[in-house]
């Protein structure tokens, strides 16, 4: 075939075989899968122990603190109602901070990233809808990006590389219910 007639439909001899991807873009989206998983759990251990970061020590998870106040206490905008009702609430304290656990644990592991990256996206639409209206942008934030990245590391088996997904997707119980994956 010449090289005018080049086919763009073959992968390169150097892509890997279960993502498709050369080994340049399976690391990207590696550390970027660990960026998150670091990002989600930061998240859960400032909050839960107050680690003085969002979380001063006396307003920790441990201490009595509500991990929701803090944020949607203050929400204005459109959702503003929504939001201020969820403050403060054990219900969604727990679903928030189980959300951030496992979001960041199966991102840090490679594993269960299709719900990893479905309920992550959920959350960060979420925190996306209790900022608005945004102070720099009339549309995207951060939240949004990283929604949308999650749902890219899902699609492109970023588990695979530098985690267990391999081993997760040769399970039995995953291999019979694909959502695992």
């Amino acid at each position: 075939m010449s090289a005018v007639h080049e086919r763009h439909d073959v992968l390169p001899a150097t892509a890997d075989q279960t993502t498709g991807l050369r080994p340049f873009a399976r690391y990207t989206f590696a550390v970027l899968r660990f960026l998150l998983a670091f990002q989600f759990l930061w998240a859960f251990f400032d909050k839960t122990f107050g680690l003085g970061r969002a979380t001063p020590a006396e307003n920790a998870w441990l201490e009595g603190g509500s991990p929701t106040t803090g944020y949607l206490s203050n929400v204005g905008g459109p959702f503003a109602d929504l939001f201020s009702a969820m403050a403060g609430n054990a219900v969604f304290d727990w679903l928030f901070m189980l959300g951030l656990l496992g979001i960041g644990t199966a991102l840090a592991l490679g594993i269960g990233m299709r719900i990893a990256a479905v309920s992550g996206a959920l959350l960060l639409v979420l925190m996306w809808m209790a900022s608005l209206p945004l102070d720099n942008n009339p549309f995207v934030d951060d939240h949004l990006i990283n929604a949308v990245v999650l749902v890219a590391l899902a699609a492109v088996s970023a588990g695979s590389t530098w985690g267990l997904g391999r081993w997760w997707a040769s399970l039995p119980v995953v291999k019979s219910n694909p959502i695992l994956l």
